[in-house]
């Protein structure tokens, strides 16, 4: 068992990665872990895909991938770039290609020339001997457009000869792997040496990330361990079919969470199936809170809340915590601009006495909800001090406007 010392607090050091720029946005290196996104639009439907776009990036999106499956999606990618950048959405967009890809990058250069990053699957290039030449077509691609490459290998469709070659290899031990251990060794051989095939076509080292994903987690967990291990290319890291709802989000969490403490990973993506009908920027959201509540990252103020119990039998603490939530994610992007900083405040809503001055004297600001018996007020506390006590139909709303002030008057307004 590992040993570990009690001064060790925090995740582990950040493996040292070569860094990859993709547009504007740093991976990799020194740079913090990014978080991106991928639409389920049409891609050739520009308007539904430049909406869908926007919103992620919105909700804070820093890369999104576009599927580019066929003619008509490839045409439309460089209208979609041009009318995000109409509409002042600066994010970088990744082109994702199956089967097709070299044709399409040679029949539509503008697609070559306006997407920031090709994703390419090397167990879904192609098959026999025109695997090697049209891995190496896109590749070309990338080096003549100067475009950076996610190989981004994929147990659900892993290279069979690979997969083949290494369990006949498998047969030939003395002590033969179990079968597992050989599909998980195929994946991460189908990503180093598809990079290592790239580099040697011409393609920098430094234009190059790696993935390996698959559905398990803990199969996720020893792959990506092994990969980093064995390559200094930056890596994306996202479970694969993480699954709809509550599954999907802890499955994920749990994957990326223990790989993101050991200091792997460079960009993450939580691949949530959506409810019906719901948002596709939920998974935006997971992402940065994943990131944010193991202290990597800042993206908005967040809200600690106590889950109820018999002494809060009113709702009104649970519906403040929300709109609170809500209230802060909704003014982020403005406070971003001009209140540099407040992504790193602090909020609690508590709902009775019995945590609830505690825990709002360890937020930057907290508020104690009065819990059944208790008395009608509801105490106040900023940066450990209590400021004030609200009382009445109006604390929301109050609340909130402390919140407000507390922005303006703690982080200074940005320059400009």
């Amino acid at each position: 068992m590992t040993q570990h010392s009690p001064d060790q607090f925090g995740p582990s050091h950040r493996k040292a990665t070569r860094q990859v720029a993709i547009g504007g946005v740093q991976v990799g290196g020194d740079a913090p872990v990014v978080v991106q996104s991928m639409t389920n639009t049409d891609t050739a439907d520009v308007a539904s895909t430049t909406k869908q776009v926007a919103e992620l990036w919105r909700a804070g999106s820093e890369l999104v991938r576009v599927t580019v499956n066929n003619a008509e999606s490839a045409a439309a990618v460089p209208r979609i770039v041009d009318k995000l950048a109409m509409m002042g959405v600066n994010v970088p967009i990744i082109g994702d290609f199956h089967y097709n890809g070299h044709t399409l990058l040679a029949n539509e250069p503008a697609c070559a020339e306006a997407l920031a990053k090709y994703r390419i699957n090397p167990g879904n290039v192609g098959f026999g001997k025109k695997k090697d030449t049209q891995f190496a077509q896109l590749i070309e691609f990338a080096i003549r457009y100067g475009k950076p490459v996610r190989i981004g290998a994929n147990w659900g469709s892993l290279d069979q000869s690979l997969a083949a070659r290494l369990m006949d290899e498998n047969h030939e031990r003395a002590e033969p792997w179990d079968a597992g251990r050989v599909l998980r060794e195929a994946l991460i051989r189908s990503a180093i040496d598809s990079a290592e095939r790239a580099v040697e076509i011409g393609l920098p080292r430094e234009r190059i990330v790696l993935s390996a994903k698959v559905s398990g987690v803990q199969e996720l967990v020893a792959v990506y361990r092994d990969l980093s291990a064995r390559s200094d290319f930056a890596l994306h890291l996202g479970l694969t079919e993480a699954g709809i709802g509550s599954k999907g989000i802890v499955a994920s969490s749990a994957a990326l969470g223990v790989l993101l403490q050991q200091g792997i990973g460079d960009t993450i993506r939580i691949s949530l199936t959506p409810e019906p009908g719901a948002s596709r920027t939920q998974e935006v959201i997971v992402a940065q809170e994943l990131l944010q509540t193991m202290g990597l990252r800042a993206f908005t103020p967040m809200v600690t809340a106590c889950p109820g119990c018999g002494r809060t039998t009113s709702e009104f603490f649970q519906e403040l915590a929300k709109v609170v939530q809500a209230h802060v994610r909704e003014k982020m992007p403005e406070w971003k601009v001009t209140r540099p900083g407040a992504e790193n405040m602090t909020l609690a809503v508590m709902g009775c006495v019995v945590n609830g001055p505690g825990e709002s004297r360890h937020a930057n600001i907290g508020i104690s909800l009065p819990g059944t018996g208790e008395a009608p007020a509801a105490p106040v506390f900023v940066d450990g001090e209590k400021k004030v006590t609200l009382r009445g139909e109006n604390i929301a709303q109050e609340f909130i406007a402390l919140i407000d002030g507390y922005v303006e008057a703690k982080y200074a307004r940005a320059a400009g």
